[in-house]
Order: structure tokens, then C-alpha cells, then sequence
């Protein structure tokens, strides 16, 4: 019996110090610690604000409050909103959908530092650590959800709810899975580049200005070549197709689904490669 072997034998094949599981020992570990994931998730998911006076109300506080914000300056003052039927839901939609993605990406960043205990401590995939944090800001945007459906009906001009209204679901679960792997690759580059806490904020900006969360892409952006890459963001089509069914009464195109299912599909796929691949380096740093 060679050494490796003997090791093995005393040892589950993940467990052993410094080397990586295969994929599919990894995937079956993970599986096993579905319901620890899960009752974590729902733990954490609304004690965030508990300390606070208002307590979780501040989940739909803030992006009532960014709302307003946007709505004035770039709604009345700089008149972004000309040309855009129904700005307020417009505005609403933008805001509250883009904070998911970029809740999620901030999550990640943080969330293996914020762990350094439980990863030194413990033997247990890593990966159940980003998606404890995924499934955590998920379970936190329901109430976003419906706070954001009420306000769609009941701010003038308001909607009305129709049978598109069905179809947003399948939006949200694709933003969802595309969230997952952004979490996963950033939860790898926090723990590799700790700085990059620093840099989150200019990047979510960034992506904040190129989604058209406050404005429509097309009415300041002429250049088809940037009109197709700007629109090509999985954020983009996220609001776009959000905005269609809850506001225009309007089925997304089939190319947006297909577009947005590919984002959602093959990121969490890579994602989750990338980020096994340095499972051994994640108690090291």
C-alpha cells in the first residue's frame, strides 16, 4: 500500500490537508450539508439589521430611499426620465433589482474573511460558505419583492397587474443563478486579494451607470457597437425584461431569454469551478 493510499484510508478524500477533492466528491459533500446551508441562510437572512431602531424594515428603506434620491436628481433636475413611459416604475424596478446583484457581489467579497474562524476550525467544503451567503440574499429579497410590487400599483401613474406579471419569477431565478456565480468567484478573490474590499464600491458604480437602472440606454447611447455591448450585460436584460412584464405588459424577445439563460447558466458553472479550484488555499490565508 503506497503512502497516498494509506493516508486515504484513515482519511474522507477532501479531508486530507492541502489537497483539493475531486468535483464530484466535492459536489456529494455539499449535498450532505444542504440543510446546515439552508438553516444558516434563513438564520442570517434578516438579523442583519437587528441592532438597528427600524430593525429590517431598512431591507426596503434603503431602496425606497435611493429611489427618492435618483428620482430627484436624475428624474426632475437632469430630466432623465423624458421619453420613458412610467418613470417612477421605471426607477423602482432599476433600484431594487440592482441591489440584489450588487448585495450579492459584496457578499462575496467579504464573506471568507468574515469566516476565517469557522474555516480554520472546521473541515467542510468551502464552497457551502458563498452559498450560505447567496441563499442568504435571496431569502432577503422577498420582502423587497412585494414591497416593490405595492409601490408599482399604488405610485401614480402605477400599473396594473397582468398576466406577464407570471413570467417575472423565471427573471428573478435567472438573476438568481447568475448571481450565484458572481458570488462565487468573488468569495475566491477576497479571500486571494483582501484589498479588493476597497474597489468593490467603484465597481458596483460602474455597473450601476451601465445597466440603465435610472435611464434608457438607448436615448444617450448612439454608437451601435457600445448600444450592443452595454445592452449584452446581464443586468441590462435583467431590468429590461423585469420592465416588460411588470410595467409595458410586454413578453421579453426571445433573444433577451436566451442571452440572460446563457448568463444564467454558464456562470454559476464556472463560478463554482473556479472557486473549487483553490479549495485547498482557503485555510492558508
Amino acid at each position: 500500500m503506497t503512502p497516498r493510499a494509506s493516508h486515504r484510508s484513515v482519511a474522507p478524500e477532501w479531508q486530507l490537508i492541502g489537497q483539493r477533492p475531486t468535483l464530484a466528491s466535492y459536489l456529494r459533500q455539499l449535498w450532505q450539508r444542504r440543510h446546515f446551508i439552508t438553516a444558516e441562510a434563513r438564520t442570517k437572512a434578516f438579523s442583519g439589521n437587528r441592532d438597528l431602531l427600524l430593525g429590517n424594515l431598512w431591507l426596503i428603506g434603503v431602496p425606497i430611499l435611493q429611489g427618492l434620491a435618483y428620482y430627484l436628481i436624475f428624474g426632475l433636475i437632469l430630466n432623465t426620465s423624458r421619453g420613458i413611459d412610467n418613470f417612477t416604475g421605471f426607477l423602482l424596478v432599476g433600484v431594487f433589482l440592482f441591489r440584489f446583484t450588487a448585495g450579492s457581489m459584496q457578499q462575496g467579497i467579504t464573506v471568507m474573511s468574515q469566516n476565517k474562524g469557522i474555516v480554520g476550525a472546521f473541515t467542510f467544503p468551502r464552497a457551502a460558505i458563498p452559498l450560505s451567503a447567496l441563499l442568504r440574499e435571496t431569502l432577503s429579497m422577498f420582502p423587497v419583492l412585494v414591497t416593490m410590487a405595492l409601490l408599482l400599483l399604488v405610485v401614480p401613474p402605477g400599473t396594473q397587474v397582468t398576466w406577464t406579471w407570471l413570467l417575472f419569477p423565471a427573471v428573478f431565478v435567472l438573476q438568481a443563478m447568475f448571481n450565484l456565480g458572481i458570488t462565487m468567484y468573488t468569495a475566491r478573490l477576497g479571500a486571494a486579494l483582501p484589498d479588493l474590499r476597497n474597489l468593490t464600491a467603484f465597481i458596483v458604480r460602474i455597473w450601476f451607470y451601465s445597466s440603465g437602472v435610472f435611464f434608457a440606454i438607448d436615448r444617450f447611447v448612439t454608437d451601435p457597437l457600445w448600444q450592443a455591448i452595454l445592452q449584452a450585460n446581464p443586468l441590462y436584460l435583467v431590468l429590461d425584461m423585469s420592465r416588460d412584464l411588470l410595467l409595458y405588459d410586454t413578453v421579453p424577445s426571445l433573444e433577451n431569454w436566451m442571452f440572460l439563460g446563457l448568463w444564467a447558466a454558464i456562470t454559476p458553472i464556472l463560478g463554482f469551478w473556479y472557486f473549487w479550484r483553490g479549495e485547498e488555499t482557503y485555510g492558508q490565508q
